[in-house]
């Protein structure tokens, strides 16, 4: 859900890499001392996954919802660590590039369906599931529209919202305090409502885009 750095558009990610917000920066920062090692961004992403996945999981057996929450967060912000090693190195593969866009559909949906089964025994009941699969399933059609037209138009077509150096995926970051203000039911309701609505504007986009130019 990140910056990514395609193997298939090296202007692109020059281009890209000028505007990275914040935690890309970090992250790049942190990966220096990497260079040289036998390290390769398609290790980071597996780090990454490995975080992503595991915070699911703790969210999924419902006892340790704040651990769960930071391993989310970890799991976020090393997302960018791939694209910066990458750049900095030149590893750019095709195969990094789309199992980088695996990775993060695969941890965001699994986020979404771990809540659900976490919150199922709570005030949201057995219809927590349904509310994670739901907010799952459209974000996962999101990657899937996103990654159809970066193969079309390049990156520049998949550019995320920004401002002041946040991008609208670091509201992940949030995650634990709504762990601590025990907000977790209304933040997957509001996931299982916004995620499908975002879903359609995605698609409209999309489609717009895709329509061929008027003679």
């Amino acid at each position: 859900m990140s910056l990514k750095l395609s193997p298939l558009c090296p202007r692109q990610i020059t281009d890209a890499a000028e505007r990275r917000p914040w935690d890309a920066q970090l992250a790049a920062w942190l990966v220096t001392p990497l260079r040289g090692t036998v390290l390769t961004p398609n290790h980071l992403t597996t780090i990454r996954l490995s975080v992503g996945l595991f915070g699911a999981i703790v969210f999924a057996l419902g006892r340790q919802p704040l651990l769960a929450a930071l391993l989310v967060v970890l799991s976020n912000f090393l997302d960018h660590t791939d694209g910066e090693f990458a750049r900095m190195t030149g590893q750019y593969s095709t195969f990094g590039h789309y199992y980088d866009l695996a990775a993060d559909a695969i941890v965001t949906v699994g986020l979404f369906v771990g809540i659900g089964i976490g919150l199922r025994g709570g005030e949201l009941g057995t219809p927590a599931i349904l509310y994670g699969l739901i907010a799952g399933a459209a974000i996962a059609t999101i990657f899937q529209i996103r990654n159809v037209l970066e193969n079309r138009q390049g990156k520049v077509a998949t550019r995320q919202i920004s401002a002041a150096g946040f991008e609208a995926e670091d509201v992940l970051y949030l995650l634990p305090l709504v762990i601590v203000f025990n907000l977790l039911d209304g933040f997957l309701v509001a996931a299982a409502i916004g995620a499908p609505l975002t879903l359609a504007i995605v698609a409209v986009d999309f489609q717009r885009r895709m329509r061929p130019p008027a003679p």
